[in-house]
């Protein structure tokens, strides 16, 4: 098996900014797909489908990365920890709720 590191970002938006969370979410993907070990940073929206009828966060980052070494640059680098910083901690953000995974494909 692989090291790689599956990372599930979701994200609840306040009362009437879901457009704008997306949008700001959707302005970190570039920079973040140009790190060193990012193979996959996609921003997604739920949609309804009949086959799965689990809960979810509205907005979720789907992402892959090559080593938890990467992953962890990834999540100390400014531009992201200050987006956590002023639309999830921060009284006045974008954010009403998150809740992120880390996963791994390999076995111990």
């Amino acid at each position: 098996m692989s090291k790689k590191i599956y990372c599930i970002a979701s994200f609840e938006a306040k009362e009437n900014k879901e457009q704008e969370l997306l949008e700001v979410l959707q302005s970190l993907e570039p920079k973040t797909l140009r790190e060193d070990g990012c193979l996959q940073y996609i921003v997604t929206k739920h949609i309804s489908h009949p086959n799965a009828m689990g809960k979810s966060f509205p907005i979720v980052f789907n992402e892959i990365w090559e080593s938890k070494e990467a992953f962890e640059l990834h999540c100390n680098k400014k531009y992201i920890t200050d987006f956590f910083q002023k639309h999830c901690v921060d009284e006045d953000g974008l954010v009403k709720d998150f809740n992120v995974t880390v996963y791994s494909d390999e076995v111990n």
